[in-house]
């Protein structure tokens, strides 16, 4: 049996934003980062509220969200309990959002609201997902939220916000999404549904990653960039991830390397491991062939050949460091957290879909090969 669910509704396009005055007489909590709010893009989205409405703020998001600053966003909106609650940013803003409201709502300290995501970068695929990453300090861990309440009910993609994102970040999130539709296509919860829509996502990334990594005003490969990480989210929301997410999420947690990044260090040793079984393999090729980076005639190990050697040339091409030393962690500093990653790693939500099981030695094995 095949199950899928969908429950946002995607208003995707320039003009996008305009849905937001549909909204009269609400109290609307928007969640940032200080930059959005100080350097004025906020704006765009207090514009497109109707003036009837009461507008807070909570600017206080950050790269990793911990577990502090969701609390801080849970004060805020336990005392202006808001009736609409948007986040506005990249996937970091929108998991303090849903963090605020995973809590708030569990805790009794606040009512479900219509909660709406508007990204700013084109990589987490979190504005259509039931899932958020928030990162303990103390344990320097980041731990997975999985839950329906948090669910966006509205996904704005205005790719005009996607415009001035750097290089460096457009390089990162991108290849998050790459990752998030290899992975969902091969996750043991894959079906027909979500498969479809990683082929997708893959199609429109190859069509226009390096473009917008080249020429960021690039409109109409801005807006396939969007399209195509909003596709692998959701394909991922129904499929599930597996180990790749899962050592990201403590590469992230303990050297802060950024996620996407982290995720594309791992990639072709990910699907390495995967392919030792032959159904895995196939199902990595049949992705090659359906993007037309192979023909049906290839052999399936050439194809995922190929497939790796089209990430290396990607990430070279973007310029990204392949490898934890490259970031700039010492051997030393890695070496002491191996322990405590691999065994927060086999503890991550993301791999219990991971399509091979992997044990802690295996884990290891892959976090020394990428440093």
């Amino acid at each position: 049996m095949s199950n899928v669910y969908i429950k946002t509704k995607v208003r995707s396009g320039k003009e996008a934003m305009k849905y937001l005055g549909k909204y009269k007489n609400k109290t609307v909590l928007i969640v940032c980062d200080k930059f959005m709010a100080e350097n004025g893009s906020v704006k765009t989205v207090i514009n497109a509220i109707d003036s009837s409405c009461r507008i807070e703020m909570f600017d206080q998001a950050v790269p990793d969200p911990t577990t502090e600053v969701v609390g801080n966003g849970l004060d805020k909106s336990a005392k202006v309990q808001p009736d609409v609650v948007i986040a506005f940013g990249g996937g970091s803003a929108i998991d303090t959002a849903k963090g605020i409201i995973y809590f708030g709502i569990n805790s009794g300290l606040m009512k479900k609201p219509i909660f709406i995501t508007i990204p700013t970068t084109s990589g987490t695929g979190s504005e259509v997902t039931s899932a958020a990453v928030i990162t303990d300090v103390e344990s320097k861990s980041k731990h997975l939220i999985l839950d329906n309440d948090i669910l966006a009910d509205i996904a704005i993609l205005d790719p005009t916000l996607t415009l001035s994102v750097p290089p460096a970040v457009t390089a990162n999130t991108g290849m998050d999404v790459l990752t998030h539709a290899l992975e969902a296509y091969v996750a043991s919860g894959a079906n027909v549904f979500s498969d479809a829509l990683s082929e997708k996502a893959v199609e429109l990334l190859l069509e226009s990653l390096l473009v917008c990594y080249k020429d960021g005003k690039n409109l109409e490969a801005r807006n396939k960039m969007h399209e195509a990480s909003t596709l692998a989210g959701m394909a991922f929301n129904t499929a599930g991830l597996g180990v790749n997410h899962s050592i990201a999420h403590q590469l992230g947690g303990t050297f802060h390397i950024p996620h996407g990044l982290a995720n594309a260090m791992l990639l072709t040793r990910v699907i390495d491991f995967n392919c030792e079984e032959k159904q895995i393999l196939d199902k990595y090729a049949a992705m090659v062939y359906k993007v037309k980076l192979a023909s049906i005639t290839t052999r399936p190990q050439e194809a995922v050949k190929i497939l790796k050697e089209v990430i290396r040339m990607m990430m070279a091409a973007m310029n990204m460091d392949d490898s934890v030393e490259k970031f700039g962690v010492s051997r030393e500093d890695y070496v002491s957290q191996l322990d405590n990653m691999t065994e927060n790693a086999l503890k991550d939500n993301c791999l219990n879909t991971t399509p091979r099981k992997i044990g802690a030695g295996e884990i290891r094995q892959i976090l020394l090969e990428i440093y």
